[in-house]
């Protein structure tokens, strides 16, 4: 007889728990092959197709195009045949490559994240398909509390939690999650529903004496915050909230580095970009100051000092600001971070990064000067400990060897955790920067 496999939104990359249905592969009585892609859904971080792990007729599928769905509740229902002799129904195909969290398979790479498991329901094969069913609605699906709730009730009684950042943003704030309604799916809590309750908590007491009636707000448009500009919003929020940031700058003459990048690509070979002449400098400087490749654990009170610099840079897109990270920055030459950062922004305008691919910086080099600024005190990218800003390059008066002259003159910005260090570190950093911008030759005698 054949069974029903509930296939559940699975973990999709690090620190992810929600995703938005953007766009349905199959339809109810579809046949899927193992390891098909059955849905497109963007997170946070990218576009994402997600193939699913078994194979058979889709009886039913969970939550309209647009719905937002938390890891762990059900994406769809398949209908599959009486298992093979000796394997389970609906078990995933031998050396499949895609590794799903929950849905383990035996060629999961090991730098795969592991997480408590998600186990499929199995069911007996429902009469008829159900309809698609929007999210949170009676028939979405959704039966007690999702697999991986944890237990936190003092009555043993379990609250309705999947995230453990969610309950992570709890406890750092002493926030009862007993006290909450969840927003989600059968009462699920999510990471809105904290972070509501604690801007209420944090909001002064007002006065007891009747307050004048508020003016009408004006109309306008409301634009959701979700996928990557909710993904930015939260990020910045709880950077300025945890972070104790401070930014110093100086001004550089860049006219010897110009000319030396001149130089480089007037010799043959592939181009070398300015951005990684200064992803040079940059992962240099942190060898030299490694309090700034860092990371501060707040629960054990500690400063976590950084092995490898996976160097962040900041790329603006048509769906919005993301960060892509350059693996092993410190290993790779010029040329090799000029092809890298070529490859990671082309991904990020097609909207094909992976989430591997924008998790895991631990020093960020943002040239906001593309834009035609020359400063800027960008915020920090949590959890990082400090961001490199670099202005527009302009021919501007300056005093050269006793005399006025034109060069070539950038702004060099530092933001910085002041956690990790103080201010002499920082300037030091800053300083030798400038130094190396200034003179490139500085550079090759500290290498």
């Amino acid at each position: 007889m054949a069974q029903v496999l509930e296939f559940k939104l699975p973990d999709l990359g690090e620190g992810l728990t929600e995703a938005e249905i953007v766009r349905w592969l199959v339809q109810v009585g579809d046949v899927v092959a193992v390891d098909q892609p059955v849905v497109e859904v963007e997170t946070a971080k990218a576009m994402v197709e997600v193939p699913c792990p078994y194979g058979g007729v889709v009886t039913a599928c969970f939550g309209e195009e647009g719905t937002e769905l938390p890891v762990g509740a059900p994406l769809l229902t398949v209908a599959v045949g009486p298992p093979a002799s000796g394997g389970d129904a609906g078990e995933p195909s031998k050396g499949s490559g895609n590794v799903l969290v929950g849905y383990g398979t035996s060629e999961a790479p090991a730098r795969r994240r592991r997480v408590r498991p998600t186990a499929p329901v199995v069911q007996t094969a429902p009469a008829a398909a159900p309809p698609r069913s929007p999210r949170g609605s009676a028939d979405a699906g959704v039966s007690g509390v999702p697999s991986g709730g944890e237990r936190l009730r003092a009555d043993d009684a379990p609250v309705p939690v999947i995230s453990p950042l969610v309950r992570r943003l709890a406890r750092e704030n002493g926030l009862d999650l007993r006290t909450l309604a969840g927003s989600g799916p059968e009462g699920l809590i999510l990471r809105a529903d904290v972070e509501q309750a604690l801007s209420a908590a944090a909001a002064p007491t007002r006065a007891t004496a009747p307050q004048p009636a508020p003016a009408a707000l004006a109309t306008g448009t409301r634009i959701p915050l979700k996928g990557i500009r909710g993904a930015v919003a939260d990020k910045l929020s709880r950077s300025r909230r945890e972070i104790p940031d401070a930014t110093c700058w100086v001004d550089a003459d860049a006219t010897e580095l110009m000319r030396a990048r001149t130089a480089m690509n007037a010799a043959g070979g592939p181009k070398i970009s300015l951005l990684a002449l200064l992803a040079r400098i940059c992962t240099a400087a942190l060898a030299r100051f490694p309090e700034l490749n860092s990371t501060v654990d707040m629960e054990a009170r500690e400063v976590v000092r950084l092995d490898h610099v996976h160097l962040g840079f900041a790329a603006q897109t048509d769906r919005g600001l993301v960060v892509p990270v350059v693996r092993d920055a410190h290993a790779r030459d010029a040329e090799a971070l000029t092809a890298e950062f070529a490859r990671l922004t082309e991904a990020a305008r097609a909207g094909t990064l992976t989430p591997a691919e924008l998790t895991g910086g631990t020093f960020t080099l943002n040239n906001y000067g593309v834009f035609g600024v020359d400063g800027s005190t960008p915020i920090i990218n949590h959890p990082e400990a400090a961001m490199l800003g670099v202005g527009r390059i302009l021919p501007k008066p300056w005093v050269y060897e006793g005399e006025l002259a034109v060069r070539q003159v950038v702004q060099l910005s530092l933001t910085f955790d002041h956690r990790v260090c103080d201010g002499g570190t920082a300037g030091g950093f800053l300083r030798y920067v400038a130094d190396c911008v200034e003179q490139p030759a500085v550079l090759l005698r500290t290498l």
